[in-house]
């Protein structure tokens, strides 16, 4: 429910003031009424208004007068004069020092409430600009990056950084991790988001497909172009090209690419014609750039020319945190898409989630989810509903070690070890207090190492 707008009317007839007062409230706004300008100033150091309706000609402070005072105390104070004795310097004057408009009596009741109507308006808009001016912080992100952990909030800020300029950034991680999904992040939060990301999968591509596949090829330039192409370069003109897996490419086409990022300039296969184009780089790999450097598998001056911004995304074992917020994201994403009432997960099952590697990271946490949506029956999703494969990677091959005593110790032991079997921290992350933690410890016979 939104607060009724605030107007305080200032005139020293006490007719005016109440018709007034009474006009407005039945247009549902908060009204306050003053005899004088004195009483109007200390009225609006108590409160402020929306908006303030005031005579010019009053007896001590006048109108006019009052308007500096108010606008030197709120230079954002919407002010309405109201006079008698029109004239055009007054009009002038008044406009001159901050009076939004310039009224005379006797008063039309239509055409004051449309200005005032209009001004306060105009009042809410520019507030509403304000908050989104101090929320411009927020990164704007693609609906499936997911994640609150304090290595992902790195991330956010990195990408805060970084999305503003025109800097070349190179993504690492592990395959799964969602690089691509931060490539999007950054493109999302830089000036170039009202035009296109284009992404080209380089390890996907034989070497002259890749070739036509960046630079675009004129009709003729091999067996089967009957059409001339665009390449991806030139798609992405003013936007972003995201080059996935990039230390895949051979040796001639590291070449190509360096030239092009550095000239921004190319030409299409089979063409002579100089192609150019604006584009940012954002590439990813999941290999490290620096050991192919070393083995000549990758030329240094493309490397170094890729990696003037590092956006490192850690593996899924290393964010644990995370994995419940992204279970219940895929959890809800297949429910919908399968036509399917909302699960939710049994406490077994999402410790067990919460404690597996995750080699395949989040592309192998959205396949297990969405094989248990398929495969339940019920309303929840049960460890037995989790990929067979996964279940057996438990702590050991034996029976015993599949039970929930058993999965609960790993967990705890685990987190134990993150932090240095320090108790307290560690029974915060628990959601446990320190007395439960330790009869768990002397349960599974747990001791802290030497």
């Amino acid at each position: 429910m939104t607060s009724q707008p605030k107007i305080l009317i200032v005139d020293d007839e006490q007719i005016v003031r109440e018709s007034l007062k009474q006009w407005f409230i039945e247009d549902d706004y908060s009204v306050d009424t003053a005899e004088d300008g004195e009483t109007a100033l200390k009225k609006f150091e108590i409160g402020k208004y929306d908006l303030i309706l005031a005579d010019i000609k009053m007896p001590g402070i006048s109108g006019l007068d009052l308007l500096e005072k108010l606008k030197a105390e709120d230079p954002g104070a919407i002010i309405i004069l109201i006079t008698a004795f029109a004239s055009v310097p007054t009009a002038i004057k008044a406009l001159k020092a901050g009076a939004y408009d310039y009224i005379t009596k006797p008063v039309d009741p239509d055409e004051l409430s449309h200005i005032v109507k209009r001004a306060v308006d105009q009042k809410k808009l520019l507030r509403e600009n304000e908050v989104l001016k101090d929320n411009i912080d927020v990164v704007l992100r693609p609906d499936n990056l997911v994640g609150d952990s304090l290595q992902m909030q790195k991330i956010y800020e990195l990408v805060r950084t970084v999305a503003p300029t025109d800097t070349t950034v190179l993504i690492r991680g592990e395959s799964g991790t969602g690089k691509e999904l931060v490539a999007k992040a950054i493109h999302l939060n830089s000036k170039r988001k009202y035009f296109p990301i284009i992404t080209v999968n380089c390890g996907a591509l034989a070497e002259s497909l890749l070739e036509s596949e960046l630079f675009g090829h004129e009709k003729g330039a091999f067996t089967g172009a009957q059409f001339r192409r665009k390449g991806k370069f030139e798609m992405a003109h003013e936007g972003t090209i995201f080059l996935d897996e990039i230390g895949t490419i051979s040796s001639k086409m590291q070449i190509e690419l360096l030239r092009v990022i550095e000239t921004k300039q190319f030409t299409r296969v089979g063409g002579n014609e100089v192609i150019t184009s604006d584009f940012r780089v954002v590439a990813a790999t999941n290999e490290p750039l620096e050991n192919a450097v070393k083995d000549g598998r990758f030329r240094e001056d493309l490397y170094y020319r890729l990696n003037v911004f590092t956006v490192f995304i850690p593996p899924l074992r290393e964010r644990t945190d995370d994995v419940e917020q992204l279970a219940y994201y895929f959890l809800d994403r297949f429910c919908n898409s399968m036509n399917k009432k909302r699960k939710k997960i049994s406490e077994e099952a999402l410790l067990f989630l919460k404690n597996y590697a995750w080699p395949g990271n989040v592309r192998e946490l959205e396949n297990a989810i969405e094989r248990a949506v398929v495969i339940s029956k019920t309303d929840e999703i049960t460890f037995d509903d989790l990929p067979f494969h996964l279940r057996e990677e438990d702590l050991s091959l034996s029976d015993d070690d599949k039970s929930m005593a058993s999965v609960e110790k790993k967990h705890i032991m685990k987190v134990l070890n993150e932090n240095r079997w320090n108790i307290s921290k560690t029974s915060k992350v628990l959601g446990i207090d320190r007395v439960t933690l330790y009869n768990k410890l002397n349960r599974y016979h747990l001791e802290k190492p030497n």
